[in-house]
């Protein structure tokens, strides 16, 4: 198995986990959107390279 789809489903979960994180009454409350949109890039990203190589793989 290739070690970059591990490293590919990581950041998919570490964008989830950015959309996902509470910045509500703390000092990073106005970073919030910025954190949004940058969570759900780097999974929209990473999901359609994983898609990518799945379709490459079945075409080999």
């Amino acid at each position: 198995m290739d070690n970059r789809i591990l490293l590919f489903l990581a950041a998919i979960l570490s964008g989830f986990a950015l959309i996902k994180v509470p910045l509500a009454n703390s000092f990073l409350e106005g970073v919030s959107p910025v954190t949004n949109i940058i969570g759900i890039l780097t999974v929209l990203i990473f999901s359609l390279v994983i898609i990518y190589k799945g379709v490459k793989g079945l075409f080999r």
